[in-house]
């Protein structure tokens, strides 16, 4: 993900301290801190439309593309500093994962009819240009898993603001529309970076590898329970809630697009679902997790609503 403000981007200054770190590493505990549900804030002024009575969803779409971020392209879930398509939820080939794309379309024609266009490093400023390449290919489906970039900035300061977030949404899915107005889109709710930051503050080797730079918004000084502290995790987690409200809000203007419903930010990522590199980045089992979830809602009669 990103490094000059987006500190998921590491490289190869850190290569050796994480390789040294991971000699060490142990199980991450999982701890449960809630701090909300749905990922959507109540207090938001823009209401969801109501969904059309008229909606079309095709529950079994035949091509996929996928836009995003670093989570899309597996990064660090095989190895160190590294993209690794091959586990990606969305379109991996890897049978221990069962991407989305070998759940809808088949082993064989992973290859063919599925597309992996996301970026380590994106934000949602990149989604257009993401969407462009996404609408060439004539995708009967689009996922889109953006949003953590924009809030792990090396300072709260640096956070993507709410209305950026959802200008840079909104002009993507012009682009797309524009390009393949049939083209379903899936989108996927920003993680919880605040109960990510409770479950692995307790490993001191997952702590001490955030040190490093990974998310510093959030997981920064991890040991920190001061007053100042608190303030600039909450701060950091309203922001990830409002721009889950924005892709709803986005999302429900489409009559091609569904929401997952909050259900990635609901989901309590452990030690075993993050990489052993970096404890941030889904591992296979993540990758696995997040497969699941967007299948079940993609399948699904109706579309998930927040909170279920």
């Amino acid at each position: 993900m990103r490094q000059r403000s987006r500190t998921f981007r590491a490289r190869t200054g850190v290569a050796a301290a994480l390789a040294t770190a991971t000699l060490a590493a142990g199980v991450l505990a999982a701890c449960d801190l809630s701090s909300g549900s749905s990922g959507r804030d109540p207090s938001a002024t823009s209401a969801s439309p109501s969904p059309s009575p008229t909606r079309v969803w095709d529950s079994s779409p035949r091509s996929l593309a996928a836009v995003g971020d670093s989570i899309t392209r597996g990064f660090d879930a095989c190895m160190i500093l590294a993209d690794c398509p091959e586990v990606s939820w969305a379109t991996g080939t890897d049978t221990t994962v069962n991407s989305l794309a070998l759940r809808l379309l088949g082993p064989s024609a992973v290859a063919e009819r599925s597309w992996n266009l996301a970026r380590s490093g994106a934000d949602a400023s990149d989604l257009p240009e993401q969407m462009a390449r996404a609408a060439a290919h004539k995708p009967e489906l689009v996922t889109v898993m953006v949003g953590a970039n924009d809030a792990c900035a090396d300072t709260v300061d640096r956070m993507t603001p709410v209305e950026d977030f959802r200008a840079s949404l909104e002009a993507a899915m012009a682009t797309l529309r524009k390009g393949a107005p049939k083209a379903q889109v899936y989108v996927s709710s920003v993680p919880d970076l605040k109960r990510l930051w409770s479950a692995g503050r307790g490993d001191a080797l997952g702590s001490r590898i955030w040190e490093l730079g990974i998310c510093a918004s959030m997981l920064g000084d991890a040991q920190d329970l001061s007053v100042q502290a608190e303030q600039r995790r909450d701060t950091v987690q309203q922001r990830v809630v409002a721009y889950n409200g924005v892709l709803e809000d986005v999302c429900a203007e489409d009559d091609r697009c569904r929401y997952d419903g909050g259900a990635v930010f609901d989901y309590r990522f452990t030690g075993e679902q993050l990489s052993r590199w970096d404890w941030f980045h889904p591992s296979r089992d993540g990758q696995q997790r997040l497969a699941e979830i967007a299948y079940r809602n993609i399948t699904a009669a109706q579309a998930p609503r927040a909170g279920s």
